[in-house]
C-alpha cells in the first residue's frame, strides 16, 4: 500500500476528508517550494501536488500560468524538482503528486522519469494532457515503479468514459468541478454532488474535487460529497502577493490550515 492509499484510509477511519494543496515548483524559488511543502505538512495538509512549470499549459488559468513563467524564469527543471522532492522525503512522509504536462516527461524519458521519480519519493503523477488511450507508454513504467496514475474526470465525461477511466485509475480520482481552466469559476455544488454520485457507482477509489475552490467555506461545502478537496490557484495567488516577504512560508501554512480547521469531516 502506497502513501496516498494509506493517507485516504487513515482519513476515512478518522472521519475526515483530504486537504490537497497545489504549489508550482520554483515559484518563487525551489528552496521556498521545499520550505512550503514542509510547512504545509506541519499545518496538517494531507497531500501536496507539485506543479511542473510548463510554457504552454492548456488546463491552467492566468494565476498558475504566471507562476509557471516565474518558475521557468528561475530556471526550474523537472530534474531539479525531483531532486527537491528527494530532499523533502528525507524529513517528511507527506504524499507527493507531480502535476503537469507530458512534454517535460517525454523529453526526460518515460522509463528514466519513472525510475527517478520513484527514487525521489514521488507517490503519484497527474498528466493533464495525456488521455487514457495515449497513456500506455508512460504507464508501462510508472505502474512498474508503483507510482499512482491519478486520472481526471470532468463534467463532460459520460458514464462510459467515467467507467473506462475509473477502471485504470489508481490513488484517487481527480474530479474537475468546472468547465474551463483553473481558478476562473466557482464549482456548482449541485453538479458536484450529481457527478460524484455517477463516479461512485463505478469505483471505490477516493474522489477529490479541484478547480475553483478558493475559500474554506467552499471547501467545506464540496467536502460534503467528496473524499478530498484540492486548493490551487488561491494558494498560488497568495504566494505571488507575498513572495518577497520573510514570513511567506508561515502565511501559506496558515492559509492552508484554515481549510483544515473549517470542517473537512465525513
Amino acid at each position: 500500500m502506497g502513501r496516498i492509499e494509506r493517507k485516504f484510509d487513515d482519513l476515512k477511519r478518522r472521519g475526515e476528508k483530504a486537504l490537497i494543496i497545489y504549489l508550482t515548483a520554483g515559484d518563487p524559488s525551489l528552496e521556498k517550494t521545499y520550505e512550503m511543502v514542509l510547512g504545509l505538512d506541519k499545518a496538517g495538509v494531507d497531500v501536496v501536488e507539485i506543479g511542473v512549470p510548463f510554457s504552454d499549459p492548456t488546463a491552467d488559468g492566468p494565476i498558475i500560468q504566471a507562476a509557471f513563467q516565474r518558475a521557468l524564469k528561475e530556471g526550474t527543471t523537472l530534474s531539479d524538482i525531483l531532486d527537491m522532492i528527494e530532499e523533502v522525503r528525507k524529513v517528511s512522509e507527506i504524499p507527493v503528486v507531480l502535476f503537469g504536462y507530458y512534454n517535460p516527461i517525454f523529453i526526460y524519458g518515460n522509463e528514466k522519469f519513472a525510475i527517478r521519480a520513484k527514487e525521489a519519493g514521488v507517490d503519484g503523477i497527474l498528466v493533464v494532457d495525456l488521455p487514457l488511450e495515449e497513456s500506455g507508454e508512460l504507464r508501462k513504467y510508472t505502474d512498474k515503479s508503483g507510482i499512482d496514475f491519478i486520472s481526471l474526470i470532468t463534467p463532460t465525461s459520460d458514464d462510459d468514459r467515467i467507467k473506462k477511466i475509473s477502471e485504470r485509475a489508481s490513488g484517487f480520482i481527480y474530479y474537475v468541478s468546472v468547465m474551463g481552466v483553473t481558478g476562473t469559476k466557482k464549482p456548482e455544488i449541485a453538479d458536484v454532488r450529481k457527478d460524484i454520485g455517477r463516479i461512485r457507482k463505478v469505483t471505490n477509489l477516493p474522489v477529490s474535487v479541484g478547480f475553483g475552490i478558493s475559500t474554506p467555506e467552499q471547501g467545506e461545502e464540496v467536502a460534503q460529497y467528496a473524499d478530498g478537496i484540492v486548493v490551487g490557484s488561491a494558494i498560488v495567488r497568495l504566494i505571488e502577493e507575498n513572495s518577497k516577504r520573510r514570513d511567506l512560508v508561515e502565511k501559506v501554512s496558515s492559509f492552508a490550515g484554515e481549510f483544515k480547521k473549517s470542517g473537512l469531516k465525513s
